[in-house]
């Protein structure tokens, strides 16, 4: 049953001061409402441990930062609350091996 989560580290692991980014660390159920830099952000989608939601505003070309280096670039506009994944990121270290077959094709 979804509900509203109002400590960001009940559900969210934000570990460093720069990170644009929060860990899932308990899973999230759709419609659940976690309130964010004191606004609350319903879930579209549940989100299992691990995966990654935007903590503030990420403008498309940004760099991602978790854990308070850059993991990526954002291909898009990401909103507060949003999953942030392969369909909104690109890496900044394996862009060539990330969006081929090379290593699964025989």
């Amino acid at each position: 049953m979804a509900k509203t989560i109002y400590a960001i580290m009940e559900k969210l692991m934000h570990l460093h001061p720069l990170d644009s980014v929060a860990i899932v660390r308990e899973p999230i159920e759709q419609l659940d409402v976690i309130v964010i830099d004191g606004h609350p952000v319903t879930f579209a989608h549940a989100l299992g441990f691990g995966h990654k939601i935007a903590i503030r505003p990420i403008a498309k070309g940004e760099q991602i930062i978790k854990f308070g280096v850059p993991i990526g670039s954002a291909t898009a506009d990401i909103r507060v609350g949003e999953h942030v994944h392969l369909h909104n990121i690109e890496s900044n270290y394996l862009v060539t091996y990330t969006h081929t077959h090379e290593f699964t094709e025989k």
